[in-house]
């Protein structure tokens, strides 16, 4: 299978993951949203499509432009975790999705840190990804940007037989 079947049929898989995480959000996550079916004054999610994310403007504090969003990393019970934001000079940098704010279109997502903070956030290539889901990782990453992580909802195996 080609390189580009295949990150479009992975794309398509984060995007039904992403619409489905974000409907039945949990919320115990930091900054899920609250949905309760049975009131008539609670504001229901609406969806967000991946294409509207991949590509979308990450600022930090004072307007500054960091990237842009590359990639969506979603945890395997369909949560969306990170963002990963490429910058100019190609290097890749994780931000958790619940730290960042969006504009009302998706093209654009601001993250409430100062640029000092954002020169000590890890950067890395796309030859040396990280273990995005590795405890020590995780909490490093999520300490860089104010925020704590939330419990990962763990699903039993998932391959077919």
């Amino acid at each position: 299978m080609s390189k580009t079947i295949l990150r479009k049929a992975v794309m398509a898989a984060a995007f039904s993951l992403l619409v489905g995480s974000i409907c039945t959000a949990d919320p115990q996550r930091p900054g899920a949203a609250r949905v309760e079916p049975d009131s008539q004054s609670a504001v229901m999610p609406h969806s967000i499509r991946a294409k509207q994310v991949i590509g979308a403007k990450v600022n930090i504090q004072n307007n500054v432009a960091i990237g842009t969003v590359d990639d969506i990393v979603l945890s395997d019970a369909g949560d969306v975790e990170y963002l990963i934001v490429i910058t100019s000079d190609k290097k890749l940098i994780t931000v958790p999705w619940s730290t960042t704010r969006w504009g009302k279109d998706y093209k654009a997502a601001t993250v409430n840190i100062s640029p000092d903070q954002f020169k000590v956030v890890p950067q890395y290539t796309t030859t040396t990804y990280p273990d995005y889901f590795a405890p020590t990782y995780r909490n490093e990453i999520y300490k860089y940007y104010g925020a704590r992580p939330g419990v990962l909802r763990r699903l039993g195996q998932r391959v077919l037989p």
